[in-house]
């Protein structure tokens, strides 16, 4: 069997590549991933030889027309999990398990400030200085344990916790980072 892809499987390639495309950013990985997947369902007896090489030819094709960009794809992604209040390990981890390599996530993730993330996320969840009803060991408990599963740190955890509303909303107007 042929092992180089068909003038037709490279033609849907094409077509499947911007397709994908202009309806959502993508990182290298995501459109490899997502274009082997739909090879191996559309065409029968396809071999694996020919699967990789329709994902490599739209991961080509894609950087040619300049519409793949893991570097700007990880500068969005972190500046909207900033501001949805996402910890900078929580975006780190997310960019990571989409593909985007290690140096590009440590550059993307390099100016998020906890801090400011962590009072995003406690005026989003109602906690700390945000909080509406008393405060009793139930509560304290579980405001700390969602700050430490979203990826805070104990020590910015605790101080958004013990903020009081004015000082939280210094933070939000002082550092408007992203």
């Amino acid at each position: 069997m042929d092992e180089t892809p068909t003038s037709r499987m490279l033609s849907w390639a094409r077509n499947s590549t911007i397709y994908r495309l202009e309806r959502r950013m993508m990182t290298e990985k995501q459109l490899f991933d997502a274009i082997s997947k739909k090879a191996k369902q559309k065409f029968e007896d396809i071999s694996g030889a020919q699967i990789k090489a329709l994902a490599d030819f739209a991961v080509k094709f894609a950087y040619e027309l300049k519409v793949l960009d893991d570097v700007a794809f990880a500068e969005i992604s972190t500046r909207s999990a900033v501001r949805s209040g996402k910890s900078k390990k929580a975006i780190a981890f997310k960019l990571a398990s989409k593909g985007i390599n290690g140096e590009t996530v440590v550059a993307a993730v390099e100016e998020v400030d906890d801090l400011r993330s962590a009072v995003i996320f406690a005026r989003k969840r109602g906690f700390g200085p945000f909080r509406r009803g008393e405060l009793d060991e139930k509560r304290k408990a579980k405001e700390l344990a969602a700050f430490a599963r979203n990826g805070f740190s104990f020590s910015i955890g605790r101080r958004v916790f013990e903020m009081e509303r004015e000082d939280a909303e210094e933070v939000l107007e002082s550092n408007p980072a992203f």
